[in-house]
């Protein structure tokens, strides 16, 4: 099940190189609202990749970004 793609994420790297460096807060708060989903291994919190990427595509979507 190894293909090479990252399906967990950290919260730092989700903030930093996922979605342009957004505050601690501005995470939580979509966390919170479901808009992308945390996950916990132990101690560790990650932010699934799947949810990440749903995310940015909805804001595309709304900005009219991408629809043909």
């Amino acid at each position: 099940m190894s293909d090479g793609v990252k399906r967990l994420v950290s919260i730092l790297e989700a903030r930093e190189q996922w979605l342009g460096g957004i505050g601690h807060t501005t995470m939580y708060d979509l966390i919170n609202r479901g808009e992308v989903v945390k996950v916990n291994i132990g101690r560790r919190s990650f932010i699934t990749a799947d949810s990440l990427a749903a995310y940015v595509g909805r804001l595309s979507q709304a900005a009219g970004v991408g629809v043909a």
